[in-house]
C-alpha cells in the first residue's frame, strides 16, 4: 500500500510553469510535423481533419483529467508504476515499469535521438555512423543536464518548449498574414463519401493523432518533485492540453490553408512544404530548425521523467538498488538516469528501437486504460485516500477514456496481430524478472 508519509528523498523544486513546460515539451515533438499529411490522406476533407484532431485532444484531456486525480492523491515519483501497483497489486505495476524500462521509454529516447541526428542532415551531409554517434551524444548530453539537478533539466525544458511554441506560433501568424494561402485550398470542407466507408480510415487517423498527443502523463512521473502537487499537477495537465490542442488545430489549419488537402496528403515534409509557400526556400530551413528544437525538447522531457520509473521500482526493491540512490550533491536520481541512458544508447547502436516501439506501442494504451480505471477502483478500495483534486465528470470522463482505449487496442490487434502478439510477449517476459527481484532482494 502506498504510504504518502514516507520520507521525501527528491526535493520538490518544480513549479507550475515547470510542470506545464515538461508536459507540453514532451507532447510537441516530431508528430505534429509528420502526422498531418497522413491525416489528410486518410480523411480527405477539412472538417474531418479538424474533427479527428479535436476528438484526439479531448480524449487525451479526459485521460489527463483522470490521471491527475491519482497524481494529486499519490504525489510520488514513478507515475503509473505507483498507481497500477496500488490499484491492482505490485505485479501489474512491475509489468508497466518493465515495459517502460525495457522498451517504451528507452526505445523512444533512442528513436528521438536518431531523428534529431537525421534532421541535422538537412544542413550538412552525415553518414549512418555519424547519425548514431550524434544521437548517443545528444542522449548523454541531456542526461548530464538532468543529473546536475532536476531544476537544471526543468530550465532546459522550459527553454526548449518556449522556443518551439514561439516558433510554431510564428509560422501560424506568418501563414495567415503573408501571401500564398487560399480559402480554396480548404475544399472539400465535408467528405463526399458515405460515413460507413470512412470508419476504417478515421480509426487509422485517430491512432496517428493520439500518438501525436502522447506524453500528457509525463508530469506524473515526477510528481514527487512538484511543489504543491495537489494543485499544480491537475492545473499543469489542463493548461498543457489547452495549449497543445490550440497549437495543433491552428497549425493544421495553416497546412490546409497553404497547401490544400491533396498536396498535403502527398507531402513527405508537410511542415517544410507549407512554410515554403509563404517563406520560399528559407521556410524549409526554418521548419528544420524548429523540428530540431522540438526533438531536443521532447527527448529532454523523456529523459527527465522516465528515469523516475527506474527510481520508483528500485525504491520498491524491484530493480537494481543503486537506481534508488540520490546524488549527494545534485539531489537527483543520477544512477537511474545513467542506467536509462546506457540502455537507450545500446538500443540506438542496435537499430532495433523502431521495431520495438511498433511491437509494444499498443501496450501503452492498455496501461493508460488501467490507470484511468484505477481512479474508479481506488475510489472504492481507498475511500480514505486524501484527494486534493477529483476528476470532473466522474465517472463518465474516465469511463469514456477507458472505452476509447479498449477500442484502440482491439483495432491494433485486428490490424496488426503479429505485432500485438510480440508486444504482449515482451510484457509477459517481465514476469520472471519480477519473481527474481521478489526472491533475491
Amino acid at each position: 500500500m502506498i504510504n504518502n508519509s514516507e520520507p521525501q528523498d527528491l526535493p520538490r523544486v518544480l513549479s507550475l510553469l515547470d510542470a506545464v513546460m515538461i508536459n507540453a515539451g514532451g507532447i510537441i515533438g516530431s508528430g505534429i510535423f509528420m502526422v498531418p499529411a497522413t491525416i489528410a490522406l486518410l480523411t480527405g476533407s477539412t472538417s474531418l481533419i479538424m474533427a479527428v484532431w479535436i476528438i484526439g485532444g479531448v480524449i487525451s484531456l479526459f485521460g489527463a483529467l483522470s490521471v491527475a486525480e491519482l497524481g494529486a492523491a499519490m504525489p510520488r515519483a514513478g507515475g503509473q508504476f505507483v498507481y497500477l501497483s496500488e490499484a491492482y497489486g505490485p505485479v501489474w505495476g512491475y509489468l508497466y515499469g518493465w515495459s517502460c524500462v525495457a522498451v517504451i521509454n528507452t526505445a523512444s529516447i533512442a528513436a528521438v535521438g536518431v531523428a534529431f541526428s537525421e534532421y541535422l542532415g538537412f544542413f550538412f551531409s552525415i553518414t549512418e555512423i555519424e547519425i548514431k554517434s550524434i544521437a548517443i551524444f545528444s542522449v548523454i548530453f541531456l542526461t548530464i543536464i538532468n543529473i546536475i539537478d532536476v531544476k537544471s533539466g526543468a530550465r532546459a525544458q522550459n527553454i526548449f518548449t518556449l522556443l518551439k511554441i514561439g516558433a510554431i506560433l510564428g509560422i501560424i501568424a506568418l501563414g495567415l498574414i503573408m501571401d500564398g494561402g487560399s480559402s480554396t485550398n480548404m475544399k472539400p470542407i465535408y467528405p463526399d463519401q458515405p460515413f460507413s466507408t470512412l470508419v476504417g480510415p478515421i480509426g487509422l487517423a485517430m491512432v496517428s493523432v493520439l500518438w501525436s498527443y502522447d506524453g500528457w502523463i509525463f508530469i506524473t512521473y515526477v510528481a514527487g518533485e512538484v511543489k504543491n502537487p495537489g494543485r499544480n499537477i491537475p492545473l499543469s495537465l489542463v493548461f498543457c492540453m489547452a495549449i497543445v490542442i490550440s497549437i495543433y488545430l491552428s497549425i493544421n489549419f495553416i497546412f490546409t490553408y497553404t497547401l490544400g488537402i491533396e498536396t498535403m496528403g502527398n507531402s513527405s515534409m508537410v511542415a517544410s512544404d507549407s512554410a515554403s509557400v509563404f517563406l520560399g526556400e528559407k521556410g524549409a530551413a526554418l521548419v528544420s530548425i524548429i523540428i530540431l528544437i522540438s526533438l531536443l525538447g521532447a527527448n529532454n522531457g523523456f529523459i527527465l521523467t522516465s528515469a523516475r520509473i527506474n527510481y520508483a521500482m528500485a525504491k520498491d526493491k524491484l530493480f537494481f538498488h543503486q537506481a534508488a540512490k540520490i546524488h549527494p550533491k545534485f539531489k537527483s536520481p543520477a544512477n537511474a538516469l545513467v542506467i536509462q541512458a546506457i540502455w537507450a544508447c545500446a538500443l540506438t547502436l542496435s537499430g532495433t528501437y523502431n521495431q520495438l516501439i511498433t511491437y509494444i506501442i499498443f501496450a501503452s494504451w492498455i496501461f493508460y486504460a488501467m490507470s484511468c480505471a484505477a481512479v474508479i477502483i481506488l475510489r472504492i478500495k481507498r475511500p480514505d485516500l486524501k484527494r486534493p483534486y477529483k476528476t470532473p465528470g466522474y465517472p463518465y470522463v474516465p469511463i469514456i477514456f477507458i472505452l476509447f482505449s479498449i477500442l484502440l487496442t482491439i483495432n491494433t490487434i485486428l490490424e496488426a496481430p503479429r505485432d500485438a502478439a510480440v508486444g504482449a510477449s515482451i510484457i509477459i517476459a517481465g514476469l520472471p524478472m519480477y519473481f527474481y527481484w521478489k526472491k533475491n532482494v
